[in-house]
Formats: C-alpha cells, sequence, structure tokens
C-alpha cells in the first residue's frame, strides 16, 4: 500500500512536533518533512513531493493564505488547514476554503482528549485527501451574479417544500455555489448539517448570507420554517423539525454523537422523513463517510424526493456514494444542476429551471 506522504507547515516548534506525532499513529501516512514557513514550504514541496500538505495560516513572512494562493498556482496539492478556535482563525480559515483549501481541523492546544479527536479527524481527512479532486476556485466561483434580498417587509410565507442537505468535506465551497444561484423568492426552507466544529457555522452562516440572495442564518431552537429561509445547524448540535399549529420549526438538542458526528445528517434527515413525508426533498452532498445514507432511505420511503450529487462533481464521493449503492438516491444530480432541480421541484417551473433538470439530473439507476 502506497503511503500518504505529508508535509507539515507550521511556525509553531510545538506543532511541528505534535502534528507528526498525532500522524504516526496511522501507518498509511509518512509526514516526510516539516516547514516552519511559506516560503519553506514551496521548497520543500518541490523537493519532497508530498501528496498532503497541513497548513497553519497564521505565520509571519509568507503566510497561509498567501502559500495557499501558490501552491493552487504552481502545483495543486490537497491542503488541509490547521486552524486556531479564535473568530480570527474562523474568518481567515473560510477564505482558505475559497481558494481551494481541502478541508480544515482546529489545532490542538496540548496532548489532550483534544488532541485525540483532533487525530482521528486529521487522519481521515489526509486519507481522503489523497484520492481526492483538488478544488480550484475558479471552477467554482466567479460563475455567479448576486442577486439582491427581499425587503425585510416582504410578508413571511410557509414553505411549500422543506429542502433537508446534507454535506462534509468540500461541503462549504459547494453550498457557496449552490446558494449564490438560488432566487431571493425560492419557495421552499433549506435545512443544512454541514460537518463542521463547534464556532465556526455562525460564521458559515454570515459568509452565506452575505454571498447569498437568501436570508442564512446559524439555526436556533424554536426558528420557523419560512419561504426563502436558510439554517444552518449549529456546530456540536443536532437539529431536528417540528410541526406545530403556530407553524413549522426547527429544534436543537445534545444528544450523543451519531455515525461519529454531532450535527448528524441522519439525525435530520429522519426527522424531516417522519415530519413532512411526501413535502420533504433530502439532498446527500460532497463528504467522506456515510452520515445521512440511511436518513435519505427514510425520506424515500416516506415518499419525498432523494437526490445524491453526482460523483464527477463531488470534492469527496463518499456520502452520496454509499446512499447511491443502497438504492437510496432518486435522482443522481451535479452541483452545477442542483438549483435549477431544486426550484422545479419546488414549484418553481420557470423555463431556465426546467431547462437545468434536463442537462444536469438524471434518475438513479435501480
Amino acid at each position: 500500500m502506497t503511503k500518504a506522504r505529508v508535509l507539515v507547515v507550521d511556525d509553531s516548534a510545538l506543532m511541528r512536533k505534535l502534528i507528526p506525532q498525532m500522524l504516526a499513529a496511522d501507518p498509511s501516512i509518512e509526514v516526510v518533512g516539516t516547514a516552519i514557513d511559506g516560503n519553506f514550504c514551496l521548497r520543500k514541496i518541490e523537493e519532497l513531493k508530498p501528496n498532503v500538505v497541513t497548513l497553519d495560516l497564521q505565520m509571519p513572512g509568507m503566510n497561509g493564505i498567501e502559500t495557499l494562493k501558490e501552491i493552487m498556482r504552481r502545483n495543486p496539492l490537497p491542503v488541509i488547514v490547521v486552524s486556531s478556535h479564535s473568530t480570527e482563525g474562523a474568518s481567515i480559515t473560510f477564505k482558505a476554503l475559497g481558494l481551494g483549501a481541502f478541508d480544515f481541523v482546529t489545532k490542538p492546544q496540548a496532548a489532550t482528549a483534544h488532541t485525540d479527536v483532533t487525530a482521528r479527524a486529521l487522519i481521515a481527512k489526509i486519507k481522503a485527501a489523497v484520492d481526492c479532486k483538488v478544488v480550484r476556485p475558479a471552477s467554482l466561483m466567479g460563475t455567479t451574479t448576486r442577486v439582491e434580498k427581499l425587503s425585510p417587509a416582504h410578508p413571511a410565507q410557509a414553505p411549500d417544500k422543506l429542502v433537508a442537505i446534507g454535506v462534509s468535506t468540500g461541503g462549504p465551497q459547494a453550498l457557496e455555489f449552490l446558494l449564490a444561484l438560488l432566487p431571493p423568492d425560492f419557495p421552499g426552507t433549506i435545512l443544512v448539517v454541514q460537518h463542521m466544529p463547534e464556532g465556526f457555522t455562525d460564521m458559515f452562516a454570515r459568509r452565506l448570507d452575505e454571498l447569498s440572495a437568501l436570508r442564512v442564518k446559524e439555526a436556533q431552537s424554536g426558528d420557523i420554517l419560512q419561504a426563502g429561509r436558510v439554517l444552518i445547524c449549529p456546530g456540536s448540535r443536532h437539529m431536528k423539525v417540528k410541526r406545530l399549529p403556530m407553524g413549522d420549526v426547527a429544534v436543537l438538542n445534545d444528544e450523543g454523537l451519531v455515525n461519529g458526528h454531532r450535527p448528524s445528517v441522519d439525525v435530520l434527515f429522519h426527522s424531516v422523513a417522519q415530519e413532512f413525508g411526501k413535502h420533504a426533498i433530502a439532498v446527500l452532498m460532497t463528504g467522506m463517510g456515510d452520515d445521512g445514507a440511511e436518513g435519505l432511505g427514510a425520506v424515500q420511503r416516506a415518499g419525498g424526493m432523494t437526490i445524491a450529487q453526482s460523483e464527477q462533481s463531488c470534492v469527496v464521493y463518499g456520502m452520496p456514494k454509499v446512499a447511491i449503492e443502497r438504492g437510496y438516491a432518486t435522482r443522481i444530480v451535479s452541483l452545477e444542476g442542483l438549483s435549477a432541480t431544486l426550484q422545479a421541484l419546488c414549484g418553481r417551473n420557470d423555463r431556465n429551471a426546467s431547462s437545468g433538470i434536463s442537462g444536469n439530473a438524471f434518475h438513479a439507476k435501480p
């Protein structure tokens, strides 16, 4: 078995020692070198030919963002950002993801239990990164035009359909692309479970709100499900839905991990299947693992529409692949065709939406 060759880039001597120690637990990963800053990183990439780079963003001299830009310009490699827990760290991490970084983990604080969690996450993401398609920002961004949001005075309406989306690795870029293409009068509510740590989802929701004509926010328990609203599940919480006389609402809880995750896509999908049945649309997008597959099956059995993102448009074809192999995806749709598909399924059968489906969506094989 060929080992994953990893270059660790961090200005902290502690991190340059700690990260290789964490990765040494997996025999399929070899740390081929370390670098103290961006300039050393670029030279060592040429010398050592790593498969994956772990990159600190906040470094003196050539910082992580400039280093990432150069990596993507010269010879794109999967880059996993090792991010601080701070607000500033979250902000710069999303900038890196927009520039093509594969994924991120939060920086371990010391040799504690949290280090074990970080180690498991980093090892899994390195393994996924070795076989991934490197995201080139121009392939996702730069093709959309900003649409003004509807006036706040516009009366809130109950949604025609509920769209539940589950996504993991590659999700931030994919969601930015999808939401930027949806119109401000989109008639459905969209609920999103993105595998992401606590402290990052609020900033992620605000970033999506800036890029989209829809109203995007981090979910809170009791949020009313309204047409044109997107709710992002907070990191470290699960999200369900509940139909009440006063209106349909999102409900958060702190129950245990499901499929190793909190938030879990399966938790949302099972709830959506139970509460909304044939009025639900469940979408499983790019990501590693199998979270969401069984939940997609529950939506299918309840009479709802189930969609999996196509292999060609996924950064990591893990979650959709499992659902498709189990026969739970009614349609397989490319990322480029997903906006038009959702608009048509939610009742916006205009000419653009209809033409988009015929070119980009197809029924899964039985």
